[in-house]
C-alpha cells in the first residue's frame, strides 16, 4: 500500500526537521502566553517531592524521588546518593533516572539513566559509601540481581542479534562476576518474549518468569548458583506472576480460570489452589512473615487482603479515598507499600504484623471530590469511569483513556489537573476494555480483532459526558494515543478537542518501526492477511477522511525510541491534508519514558493550555 509520507520515518531528513521547527513555532503562537502564565501553578504541584521507588536494606531504606527540578536516589530521611543534576553537569545534557536496585547490605547500588529521555541509556554500579563508580555499562542493562560476588542481569537487544543468533528485538539473562559475563537463560527464544528474575526470600533459589507478549507466561525455578539446573515448573496461556518459593512450594498468582487472578502453589505433588478467584481481580501478591499480602482491584481502585499460606483470609484493609496501592519492596518481616490518588501524590506505608503504618505522605489541600459512574458501550458492556471535581463545575471535561496491554488505569496524581479543577474543570479517567481492571477476559475483549470494543467504550463515556452538557477534551498517550486518534477519525463529534501523545497510529507498519514487533501479540500481525484486515479497518492513519474535526494536538518526542515519532508526524500530515485544525508539538529532549522534570512539566503545562483554550 502506497505511503505518501514514508520519508518522515527518517528523522534526519531536513524536511522533517524543518516541519518540526515550523510546527513547534505555530503551536506556540496558538497557545500564546497562556502556557507561560500557567507554568508556575503546574510546577507547584509537579515539583512536590514524590517517592516512586524504595528498597529495604540491612542499613535502612533507600528511595528514589522526584523533587523540583531533579531526581535523586537517597537514604530515607538521609543523605543523597545519586543526583540527576550532578549527572547533567557531568554529561552536559538533560538526564532521566530510570530506576535503581541495591544489594541486601545497602553497600552496592546499581542505577540507570538516559540522556534526553530515550529508553536506552547507561547503567552504573557504585559503592554507596564512597560513591565510587565500580562499573559502567552502555547501553543500559535491566533487572540487576546482586548475588555473592557478582550479579544477574537482563540485556535487551534492539538492533543487533542475540549471542545465540536471534534477530532483535529480543532479551537474554546473564551472569557477571570477576571472570566476565556469560549468557545463562533465554537461548533460542524469539522476539516478543520477555523475561525477569528475582531471588526467593531465603535467597537460595532463582525464580524466572518468561512471558510472551502480554498474554501467556511460564515460571522457571532452580538453585540460585546453578542456572543450568533451572527447570520450568509452571506455564499457562494467561499472564502469570510468581510470588515466592517457600518450604518446597512455588506460590504463583495466575489468571487461569475466568482471568480474575487466583493464588496457587506448585509442589512435588502438583498444584493446589490457595486463594480462589473472586468477583474482582487479584492484581498483585507478596509474602511477608509467612503471610500473603494481596492487592485486589474493585472498580479500578485497590484494597489489601491478608491470607495465611494455606489461604485462610485473616484481614482486609480498605482506603477511604479510591487509590492505587502497590508494593515497592519487602523482606522477611516487612513491606513498603505505596498509595496514590488523584489528590495524593503519594503515601508510603510500612506493613508489619498485618498493620499499616504511614511513613511519609504528601496530600494536596483543597475542596475536591471523587465520584464514579458507568456508561453503556455499544454491545451493552458497562464501562466504569472516575470523575474528579473541584469546588465549581463549569462543564469542561478532560477525559483520559488507555485500554490495552493489560494495564489498569487506577487513581493517580496528575499535576496539571489541580489547576484545571481550580478553574472549574472536571477530570475523567475511563476504565476501558483492553486493560486489566476486570481481569484477563476484560483484557482479551480489547486486543487484536476485538480492538474496536475499546474505541466503542471510550465513545460511550465521551457521549454520556456530552449528553450531560460537557465540552469534552479526549486525551491518550502511547496506546492511548492510538485510542484517541481512532475515535477522532471514527466519531469526531464526541469530542471538542483531542490530545494525542507519543502515539501508535500506522497499524500496518508499527511492527517495522523500532521495537514495534513486540506488540504483535497485543495488536495482531500486519503481515498476516487475516490480521491485516482488522488492523486496516481501524488504523487511524489509513482512515483519515474529510470531516469536521475538533482542534487536535499531536505531541511526541524526537528521542522516543520505543514508539517511532513518525506515527505522530505522518498522522499530522494526513489530518492537515484534509483541512483539520491540527497542531504538532515535538519535544527535542523527550523519549517515551519521559524527560527531565522541567521539560516534562512544560509539556503537561502545554497540554493544560491547549485544553483551556479549546474548551473555553
Amino acid at each position: 500500500m502506497h505511503d505518501p509520507y514514508e520519508w518522515m520515518e527518517n528523522l534526519n531528513d531536513e524536511r522533517v526537521l524543518k516541519l518540526v521547527e515550523d510546527e513547534n513555532r505555530r503551536f506556540r503562537e496558538f497557545i500564546g502566553k497562556l502556557s507561560e502564565e500557567l507554568f508556575p501553578e503546574v510546577w507547584k504541584y509537579f515539583s512536590i517531592p514524590t517517592i516512586y521507588q524504595a528498597r529495604i536494606t540491612e542499613r535502612g531504606i533507600i528511595v528514589a524521588l522526584r523533587e523540583k527540578d531533579r531526581q535523586v536516589i537517597k537514604w530515607l530521611n538521609g543523605d543523597v546518593i545519586v543526583d540527576s543534576k550532578e549527572l547533567e553537569k557531568e554529561v552536559g545534557d538533560e538526564v532521566l533516572l530510570q530506576g535503581f536496585t541495591t544489594d541486601k547490605t545497602g553497600k552496592k547500588l546499581a542505577y540507570s539513566f538516559s540522556i534526553g529521555g530515550a529508553d536506552e541509556g547507561i547503567t552504573r554500579i557504585i559503592d554507596v559509601d564512597s560513591r565510587e563508580i565500580l562499573e559502567e555499562i552502555k547501553p543500559s542493562i535491566w533487572n540487576i540481581v546482586f548475588h555473592k560476588d557478582g550479579y544477574y542481569f537482563a540485556r535487551f537487544y534492539r538492533k543487533e542479534k542475540t549471542p545465540d543468533g536471534v534477530d532483535p528485538p529480543a532479551e537474554r539473562l546473564f551472569w557477571k562476576d570477576k571472570d566476565g559475563e556469560r549468557m545463562v537463560f533465554g537461548e533460542g527464544l524469539k522476539s516478543g518474549y520477555f523475561m525477569s528474575l528475582f531471588k526467593s526470600s531465603d535467597e537460595k533459589f532463582a525464580i524466572v518468569t518468561v512471558t510472551y507478549g502480554w498474554n501467556k507466561g511460564e515460571v522457571w525455578l532452580g538453585p540460585i548458583d546453578s542456572p543450568e539446573e533451572w527447570k520450568k515448573i509452571y506455564s499457562a496461556e494467561v499472564p502469570v506472576e510468581p510470588i515466592d518459593f517457600i518450604d518446597g512450594y512455588l506460590y504463583v498468582l495466575t489468571k487461569e480460570g475466568r482471568g480474575l487472578g487466583k493464588i496457587i502453589r506448585v509442589g512435588e505433588n502438583g498444584k493446589e489452589e490457595i486463594v480462589p478467584e473472586g468477583e474482582f481481580p487479584l492484581e498483585w501478591a507478596i509474602i511477608v512473615d509467612n503471610k500473603i499480602i494481596a492487592g485486589r482491584l474493585v472498580h479500578a481502585s485497590h484494597k489489601i487482603e491478608i491470607y495465611s499460606l494455606e489461604g485462610r483470609k485473616l484481614k482486609e484493609i480498605t482506603f477511604k479515598v479510591p487509590g492505587s496501592v502497590y508494593p515497592l519492596h519487602k523482606n522477611d518481616k516487612r513491606a513498603i507499600i505505596r498509595y496514590e490518588s488523584f489528590t495524593v501524590p503519594y503515601r508510603i506505608y510500612e506493613i508489619t504484623n498485618e498493620e499499616l503504618r504511614v511513613i511519609e505522605e504528601r496530600v494536596v489541600e483543597g475542596e475536591f471530590r471523587i465520584e464514579e459512574d458507568f456508561a453503556t458501550s455499544k454491545d451493552g458492556t458497562k464501562i466504569h469511569y472516575f470523575i474528579v471535581k473541584g469546588e465549581k463545575d463549569e462543564k469542561k471535561a478532560w477525559v483520559f483513556g488507555y485500554g490495552g496491554f493489560n494495564v489498569s488505569l487506577t487513581p493517580r496524581f496528575f499535576p496539571q489537573m489541580i489547576p484545571f479543577l481550580e478553574r472549574g474543570g472536571t477530570f475523567v479517567m475511563a476504565n476501558l476494555r483492553g486493560g486489566s481492571e476486570y481481569g484477563e477476559e476484560w483484557h482479551k475483549a480489547g486486543m487484536r480483532e476485538n480492538k474496536q470494543n475499546v474505541f466503542d467504550d471510550f465513545i460511550a463515556v465521551l457521549s454520556k459526558l456530552k449528553s450531560q452538557g460537557y465540552k469534552v477534551a479526549a486525551w491518550g498517550r502511547s496506546n492511548g494515543g492510538l485510542l484517541v486518534s481512532a475515535v477522532l477519525v471514527q466519531r469526531p463529534d464526541v469530542m471538542d478537542a483531542a490530545l494525542i501523545g507519543y502515539p501508535v497510529i500506522d497499524m500496518l507498519k508499527f511492527h517495522k518501526l523500532y521495537i514495534g514487533s513486540v506488540w504483535i501479540p497485543e495488536y495482531g500481525n500486519p503481515d498476516d492477511p487475516k490480521d491485516r484486515e482488522f488492523l486496516l479497518k481501524y488504523s487511524p492513519y489509513h482512515n483519515v477522511k474529510p470531516q469536521n474535526y475538533p482542534p487536535t494536538l499531536i505531541y511526541t518526542g524526537l528521542h522516543d525510541d520505543r514508539v517511532h515519532p513518525a506515527h505522530a508526524l505522518k498522522f499530522f500530515m494526513k489530518l492537515r491534508e484534509v483541512g483539520a485544525s491540527v497542531y504538532l508539538r515535538v519535544e527535542m529532549k523527550s523519549g517515551h519514558m519521559g524527560a527531565s522534570p522541567e521539560t516534562r512539566a512544560r509539556e503537561i503545562t502545554d497540554l493544560l493550555a491547549f485544553v483551556l483554550k479549546t474548551l473555553s
